[in-house]
């Protein structure tokens, strides 16, 4: 993969990374009300994060040992949030 294109996939897994963890601590901060909505969309941002380094792995922009650094932390973070949207949802 050329350089520039690792870079740009990078650049776009960091902002990923930065924009599910704000929406995380908005959620946490937000009325009940619209909490849901929020944890909807951290949600949403951290499946599109894990497609994104699947896609970074594959084509081996990043190392296996690497991805499987970071796949971990972030499937416990999916079933935080899952958690959280299910309690929301239940309420």
């Amino acid at each position: 993969m050329p350089r520039l294109a690792r870079f740009t996939l990078g650049a776009k897994i960091d902002r990923l990374f930065l924009e599910t963890i704000e929406l995380m601590l908005i959620a946490g901060y937000t009325q009940r009300e619209r909490k849901l909505i929020i944890v909807q969309q951290a949600s949403a941002k951290l499946d599109t994060l894990k497609f994104f380094l699947k896609v970074s792995w594959q084509t081996k922009s990043l190392q296996s040992k690497k991805y499987a650094e970071l796949s971990a932390p972030v499937t416990e973070i999916g079933k935080m949030l899952g958690g959280w949207h299910k309690q929301l949802h239940n309420e």
